[in-house]
């Protein structure tokens, strides 16, 4: 038997997948600007970690939808 998600838990998980992508997709953007070698390093280290995030969080989001 599968776990469902409580509709408020649904929400919630979709809105915190909804704002890692939002943070992604600025950290994405803020590369381009940054000059600076080592901050760019971490600002790709952070953006390879939220892709990982990101696939755990749908992956979770949608098991927890299934009925």
């Amino acid at each position: 038997m599968r776990n469902s998600f409580a509709n408020h838990e649904a929400m919630e998980a979709h809105e915190i997948l909804n704002f890692k992508t939002v943070c992604l997709l600025k950290a994405k953007m803020m590369q381009g600007i940054v000059f600076d070698q080592d901050l760019r390093a971490l600002m790709e280290q952070d953006v390879q970690q939220s892709i990982l995030d990101i696939k755990e969080l749908e992956r979770l989001y949608q098991e927890g939808n299934m009925q």
